[in-house]
């Protein structure tokens, strides 16, 4: 090949655009990861060391995604014919056809095998393949073909500078580089294009990329003069060849994680790639358990699970080692009260007054505390909707690659609402969006719920505000209200599951409510705090109001950023439950997770039931047996005992202790073995369970539970497993009403 880096070498005239294109692509990502650095702030300790970590390790990933994203210049440059040639001119141009086509084929059945992507989500990567198919017809078989080249040079910094500002947008809402979120935005393009629409100038920031890609292309264009003075196609394919290889061993030597070793997650990002990151994605959306992580021996994964979900209330039905199934009984009849679960979106613990904020964000909620049992450490499952979802309705630990809400197969599920269900309640999940957005009204259709969205509110009605996600929150309450009013009419209990949408950029919401300024989170948070006010007044009015229990905690935190890769405090949210008639209020200092919601429920109504959930009933729990699961979709979190076990794909793991206030951790050293079989255990029977089928509801789950005897009067009654009652003297908090904006 020395022939290719030679002065007058045909191939290396022809091939000088990829080199243009390389100098570019590596200039436009430097500058990016400048910008993400002055972003990040005080986050990224700005020593050399640190420095250069962050920008030599970051251009590696640039030049290995160099290798991916040239395929279509590549290609283009060794299979465009040249003028001249012993070939006749069809015959060159049919053969041409033939191989773009042939490499688009393979492009996308790449795409495929090693990412597991189908071509919905892969069809962005046919446009370069239809792009190249007319410009060839000019390069280099006519004097206008040097437009078309500058044309195809134009496009392509554009298409840069369009990756790099998207890549400071996200950057800006999650402190990280594109990963699974960003892939599950590619999907859902309506709402996301119509969020970015209503929360950034986009029209002149697009305007802005064009002038800047136009006068990138004017200092730059001589990089782009193509010519070609009569090389061979078998001698081009000698380059072809070595970008072949070298894609190869980038695949199998290079991985996403390999730069996670400074121990600050900001550094780490920083020395990460955007594009990189996102098509790493595709492979962690389907992540095996078994494959990737930490295991035990099955029989001991379900000998240790049966042994941490064994609790008092409990006991197992089967003595098969594999089923999880148990019966839970309390002492007297069941409480058999409406229920109204609202989860609220990105409402993390800092932003209320009770937990130390100075902003009066929050000033319903922080007077409901002192009349409901409210959760002082409950802690989110994970980062996003979905993952709240799911631990709220399945009580499952967050499963590694997507959730279950998304998966395949997630049909008749074992699920809060199936036990709402066999006793005779109507149970609806409550959207204020439309509840195709992650499959939501899919998976909460097929697994007990009735789904309620915005295609269900009245033509006539009044809406105060709406934009891309949904209605503004009170008019989804509005909505729930006419549902409970008509269950109620039917005679028959409820249980409703709302999910707000309010407090997500763009941040909007109608006037005249709070004192904080539309569009800022700020007033989005005191929003949302005043239309649950709003909600409780209305609702304090209906008939069922004294027996209807009312449970208020997030989805999620509102930011998932911090310089540990599960930084604790970015999980911690808040848990109301609130029946003034029926529960005296009380703070739980106890650590909960966010899947054990649905059990502490249930033991607060008395039921007696079967149940395959993996969480617990916080008051039926032995003391120090306490514990939650935060994580990400691929970083699966275990917290006890004030250490934070985090399992990793290669079966790598760390163990940290965590500072709840920060969000920073120190290494736990040496390892504790105990806590980490605990994790696996949970997660890969987790895993096992819903890949085979054994988290499906069963005809026998609805076999009726009887309660435990009332003990006899000289023995003294066990602890209750819920708050005592409250007394008739119960004073309801103070009602919310419209503050002047």
């Amino acid at each position: 090949m020395s022939d290719l880096f030679t002065a007058p070498s045909p191939l290396r005239q022809r091939f000088r655009p990829l080199w243009w294109l390389g100098i570019t692509y590596l200039a436009i990502t430097f500058v990016t990861r400048v910008v993400l650095l002055v972003m990040s702030g005080s986050n990224v300790p700005h020593t050399p060391l640190n420095l250069l970590y962050a920008f030599g390790v970051g251009l590696g990933y640039d030049l290995v995604t160099f290798v991916y994203v040239a395929w279509p210049m590549v290609l283009l440059l060794w299979l465009v014919p040249t003028r001249s040639g012993r070939t006749p001119p069809l015959l060159r141009w049919l053969l041409y056809a033939l191989g773009v086509t042939l490499a688009c084929v393979l492009c996308v059945g790449a795409l495929h095998v090693i990412y597991h992507a189908t071509l919905k989500v892969t069809w962005p990567a046919i446009l370069p393949f239809l792009f190249v198919l007319p410009l060839a017809a000019f390069t280099y078989t006519s004097r206008a073909g040097q437009w078309v080249v500058y044309g195809f040079g134009l496009l392509l910094v554009y298409g840069l500078l369009f990756i790099a500002a998207s890549e400071l947008v996200f950057w800006n809402e999650f402190s990280v580089r594109f990963n699974f979120i960003a892939v599950d935005y590619l999907v859902y393009t309506t709402e996301v294009i119509g969020n970015i629409q209503e929360s950034y100038p986009i029209w002149r920031w697009l305007a802005l990329l064009v002038a800047l890609a136009l006068v990138i292309f004017f200092v730059g264009r001589r990089g782009l003069r193509a010519r070609d003075n009569g090389s061979r196609l078998w001698q081009r394919g000698k380059l072809v060849l070595l970008w072949l290889v070298l894609t190869v061993v980038s695949v199998f030597a290079v991985n996403g994680s390999m730069k996670d070793r400074t121990g600050n997650t900001y550094v780490d990002e920083l020395a990460g790639n955007g594009i990189y990151q996102f098509f790493a994605a595709f492979r962690s959306s389907h992540l095996d358990y078994a494959k990737f992580y930490r295991t035990l021996p099955d029989d001991q994964a379900y000998a240790r699970l049966r042994e941490l979900l064994q609790t008092p209330d409990a006991t197992f039905i089967s003595d098969d080692p594999r089923d999880l199934t148990r019966a839970i009984r309390h002492v007297g009849p069941e409480k058999h009260l409406n229920v109204v679960l609202i989860s609220v979106e990105s409402l993390s613990g800092d932003y209320l007054g009770t937990f130390g904020n100075r902003q009066q964000l929050t000033p319903y909620l922080d007077s409901l505390v002192d009349h409901s049992v409210f959760f002082d450490n409950l802690y989110a499952n994970g980062t996003r909707t979905v993952r709240g979802l799911e631990a709220l309705a399945l009580s499952v630990p967050p499963t590694p690659g997507d959730s279950l809400i998304r998966e395949h197969d997630n049909e008749d599920l074992f699920s809060l609402a199936s036990i709402f269900n066999d006793r005779g309640y109507q149970s609806d999940f409550v959207y204020g969006g439309y509840g195709q957005f992650d499959n939501m009204n899919y998976f909460f259709g097929h697994n007990g719920y009735r789904d309620v969205d915005r295609r269900d509110i009245p033509k006539d009605a009044t809406i105060h505000g709406q934009n891309v996600w949904g209605v503004a929150d009170e008019d989804l309450y509005t909505l729930a209200l006419g549902q409970m009013d008509q269950i109620h009419a039917q005679g028959k209990p409820f249980f409703l599951h709302i999910m707000t949408t309010s407090n997500h950029r763009p941040y909007t919401f109608p006037d005249n409510r709070v004192k904080f300024p539309n569009q800022s989170r700020a007033g989005a948070v005191a929003y949302t705090d005043w239309a649950i006010g709003d909600f409780i007044k209305r609702a304090r009015a209906k008939p069922y109001f004294d027996d209807t229990v009312f449970v208020i905690t997030a989805d999620h935190c509102a930011s998932s950023a911090g310089k540990t890769s599960l930084p604790i405090n970015r999980y911690h949210i808040p848990l109301w439950i609130y029946a003034p008639a029926h529960f005296k209020p009380e703070r739980v200092q106890r650590l909960m997770g966010q899947l054990d919601i649905p059990p502490t429920l249930l033991g607060m109504l008395n039921f007696s039931y079967r149940t395959r959930f993996f969480g617990h009933d916080l008051f039926a729990l032995p003391p120090e047996r306490e514990h939650a699961f935060p994580g990400t979709y691929e970083k699966l979190g275990y917290l006890h005992d004030d250490v934070l076990t985090i399992l990793e794909p290669r079966r790598r793991l760390e163990q940290l202790k965590p500072d709840y206030a920060t969000g920073d951790a120190t290494p736990v050293q040496p390892l504790r073995q105990s806590l980490i079989d605990d994790a696996v255990a949970y997660y890969q029977v987790a895993s096992e369970q819903f890949a085979s089928g054994a988290m499906r509801r069963r005809p026998e789950d609805s076999t009726k539970v009887e309660p435990l005897p009332a003990p006899a009067a000289s023995v003294p009654a066990p602890a209750a497993s819920a708050p005592a009652p409250a007394t008739s003297t119960a004073v309801a908090p103070p009602t919310a009403g419209p503050v002047a904006g």
